[in-house]
């Protein structure tokens, strides 16, 4: 697909297939063509060119169809202040060609498993943030989608109300619901995603698993030294045993680095840094997360290597 606003291309060929009844992640960094590419798979954007079908359907010549078959959580909620959690729903449900029986039934489902049945009575104005969130995609839920389109959803929530919707995408995943996802919390894409897109320039640049793109850029290496002064002795130490430049945090006096060398054993760094003179304090050996993935494979720099 390609789509251009004026001088700017949005969109320079993008090429995704997302497998039904997973979740996939779109990531990017701000301009690289994320919104554009669920405007135009949500019906919201003609592409200029290209084609795209969700659910089976021709999102240009099917858009009613697409539209049946998708729900779309943006990043702001739709729901009324004024009413209870469960007018809300009732409304909804009643827009949505539900009977009233069945659009009351629904409801009552959908706030329990949210969690929300307590303050369903209540005005949602009264209600946190997280619960607004939370009751935002029950709505989208009120009919099950073949697609559900997330923008952001988790934005802003305490670590309670992420997890609760964490869980509910999941499951929604489980029962074959196809889910594309775009999100500001790596953590986010990592614990739920079975698939990872960076989007770069307005194409794909890279795919894969969150393991896939973890294993693309090696473990981290990292230690913490007793003082200041020894941060240099080891970086040089940990610079041939990584084979990668290290980057120093001083105020952590930490120093760290990625590797890819399957051989390398937290035992032999910390020998190494013991015959070398080096007061250390910690060191450790892990995976790397998911947001250093992205920044590496996108070109920017980590806080800490910004730091050095």
């Amino acid at each position: 697909m390609r789509k251009r606003y004026g001088d700017v291309h949005a969109l320079t060929g993008l090429d995704l297939a997302v497998p039904e009844g997973t979740v996939c992640a779109l990531l990017g960094r701000n301009g690289a063509g994320k919104t554009t590419a669920v405007r135009v798979l949500t019906t919201l954007t003609v592409p200029d060119s290209g084609t795209a079908r969700v659910a089976g359907h021709d999102v240009v010549r099917e858009a009613a169809a697409v539209r049946r078959a998708i729900a779309v959580t943006g990043q702001d909620t739709s729901v009324d202040d004024d009413l209870s959690g469960r007018e809300n729903l009732h409304l909804f449900a009643r827009l949505l060609r539900l009977r009233t029986a069945a659009a009351r039934e629904r409801a009552d489902a959908l706030l329990d498993r949210f969690g929300l049945a307590d303050a369903a009575d209540r005005p949602v104005r009264t209600w946190s943030g997280g619960m607004r969130r939370r009751l935002d995609l029950a709505t989208s839920l009120l009919v099950p989608p073949e697609v559900l389109f997330l923008d952001e959803p988790t934005t802003g929530l305490d670590p309670h109300s992420r997890n609760h919707i964490w869980d509910a995408v999941r499951a929604l995943a489980d029962d074959g619901t196809t889910v594309l996802l775009t999100t500001q919390y790596l953590e986010e894409a990592d614990r739920l995603a079975d698939e990872v897109v960076l989007v770069d320039g307005g194409r794909v640049g890279v795919r894969g698993t969150p393991a896939e793109l973890k294993a693309r850029i090696g473990s981290r290496a990292e230690v913490v030294v007793a003082e200041e002064s020894a941060l240099p002795a080891a970086a040089v130490v940990l610079g041939p045993l990584t084979g990668s430049a290290p980057a120093l945090d001083r105020e952590r006096l930490a120093v760290g680095a990625v590797t890819v060398d399957p051989t390398l054993t937290l035992p032999r760094l910390v020998r190494e840094l013991d015959a070398a003179g080096v007061p250390l304090v910690d060191a450790t050996l892990r995976p790397p997360t998911l947001d250093e993935v992205f920044l590496r494979l996108t070109g920017e720099p980590t806080a800490k290597e910004s730091a050095a």
